[in-house]
């Protein structure tokens, strides 16, 4: 049984990007355009990784976090922030909001299936 990787991504290039590189390398992707909808999804039906998008609209990443771990259904789920936000400062600001991991974007698809399995492994 594979994986089951949540990718909340409002940009549909992306997401049809990371989804296809994910898929190829054998994980259950599941996908979002907002916040909302990525939190629905997951408290539905947890999955085993939670890759989040910062910058969305309405709701962002940040907060759809706090949403995350304040259910006792998703708090355990790792959750990976996924951003352009490429600055020290930006990645400090992220892991002490409680993500448990960072990807920076542009995504490379030669190691994002790493990526996931890292984050799989350790979270």
């Amino acid at each position: 049984m594979s994986a089951v990787i949540l990718v909340v991504e409002d940009n549909a290039l992306n997401l049809k990007l990371v989804r296809d590189v994910l898929t190829h390398a054998g994980f259950d992707v599941r996908a979002a355009r907002t916040a909302e909808e990525g939190i629905h999804l997951a408290i539905a039906e947890p999955p085993d990784l939670v890759l989040m998008d910062i910058d969305l609209p309405g709701m962002d990443g940040m907060e759809a976090l706090r949403h995350l771990r304040d259910n006792p259904r998703t708090q355990m789920v790792p959750v990976a922030a996924v951003t352009a936000l490429a600055m020290a400062a930006d990645r400090e600001r992220v892991m002490d909001a409680g993500f448990d991991g960072f990807l920076e974007k542009p995504i490379s698809v030669r190691d994002l299936p790493r990526q996931v399995r890292e984050l799989l492994l350790d979270p």
